[in-house]
Parts: C-alpha cells; sequence; structure tokens
C-alpha cells in the first residue's frame, strides 16, 4: 500500500454530528445523565406507591405556576437554540453571536424562576422522604441547567473574542444538542413533581 493511499492529512480536522468525536463524548454523558434521571425517577415513583398518602399528610403539592412558566421558558429557548445549532453548523459568525446571546437570556430567566420553584414546594428537603426525592430531582436538573449554562456563557464569549476557528462552531452545535437533553429531561420530571402528586 503506497503512502498516499494512507495519508489522512487532506481530512478535516472538525466535523459535526456523529463524525465528531464531541458529538459521541456528548451522548455518551447525555446517556449517563438520562440513567441518573430515570434512577431519580423511579426512586419517585417507588416511594408514591409504597405510600397511601402522596404527599405525606400535611404537605401540600407545588403550586403549578413556577414549573409551568419554567417548562414554558424550556420550551421556548428551543428555537433560539436550534438558530444558534444551525448557524454554526453554516459557519454564521454573526447570527451565532446573536443567538448565543439570546439563550444565555433565556437561561438566566429560567435559573431566576427557579428560585421561585424551589420557594413553592411546601417541604424541606429534611422533612420527609418526599420532601428528599423532590428536592433531589430539582436540584440535579438545576445543576444540569446551571453547568450548561455556564458553559454557553463561556462560548458566547468565545465566539466574540476568539479565537475563531472550526471548532468553535462544532462546540457550539454540540452544546445545543446538550441543551435539547436539558429540555427534554425536564418534561418527565415536571410531570413527576407536579402533577404525579395530584393523581391518586
Amino acid at each position: 500500500m503506497s503512502r498516499a493511499a494512507i495519508d489522512v492529512s487532506v481530512l478535516p480536522e472538525h466535523a459535526f454530528g456523529h463524525r465528531s468525536l464531541l458529538w459521541w463524548g456528548t451522548m455518551a454523558l447525555i446517556a449517563i445523565e438520562g440513567t441518573v434521571f430515570a434512577l431519580l425517577i423511579v426512586t419517585y415513583l417507588y416511594l408514591k406507591g409504597r405510600n397511601p398518602h402522596w404527599p405525606p399528610s400535611g404537605v401540600a403539592p407545588p403550586a403549578l405556576m413556577w414549573g409551568t412558566v419554567n417548562t414554558i421558558i424550556l420550551l421556548v429557548s428551543a428555537v433560539p437554540n436550534e438558530l444558534a445549532k444551525r448557524a454554526a453548523e453554516k459557519y454564521e459568525l454573526r447570527p451565532v453571536q446573536l443567538w448565543m446571546v439570546v439563550c444565555m437570556l433565556f437561561g438566566l430567566g429560567f435559573n431566576i424562576v427557579r428560585i421561585f420553584e424551589f420557594m413553592s414546594l411546601n417541604v424541606s428537603f429534611d422533612v420527609n422522604a418526599y420532601g428528599s426525592v423532590v428536592w433531589v430531582l430539582l436540584g440535579a436538573h438545576t445543576t444540569h441547567i446551571l453547568t450548561d449554562w455556564v458553559d454557553t456563557g463561556v462560548l458566547t464569549v468565545l465566539m466574540f473574542t476568539g479565537p475563531i476557528n472550526e471548532h468553535r462552531f462544532v462546540d457550539v452545535s454540540e452544546n445545543a444538542m446538550y441543551w435539547y437533553f436539558v429540555v427534554l429531561s425536564w418534561l418527565p420530571i415536571y410531570a413527576v413533581i407536579y402533577l404525579a402528586p395530584r393523581v391518586s
């Protein structure tokens, strides 16, 4: 076999989607964290099934308002997230900068509303099993939101300050994929925290 046949120097150093190592790393992280969320939800449902009153007597289910507001914020945030992803995959710097800033604002809004969500839970984490599992579910999702918001913030700054290269656009695209996971993982958590206590 000739040297020219095995020369890979002409291949691109970056790629989008499944051709990227970063994509596979992101998918592996999503699989691990998705499993953690699934285990937490199963724990909640197990505890609910073992108790005749859920939430336990004297504890009211959390008000729907703040959780619902945050659900709407997350669902709408998928729009600028997708626009940032598409712009990144076309190497369009200005639209990437714009939509990354918009994504940051959505993340900030979500985190502010999340404070009110925690305040409306009607139970502390150390009162009973119900309080513990609800706080862990909400806390785990909050951790994911905060870490991705910080990651998005760093990427946003880099997209304004540089250095700008093809790898940065791949980073933006993969960051958008992770945000979709954060959005979609919230829907079953919302159902468990806010709707399950209202179902007999």
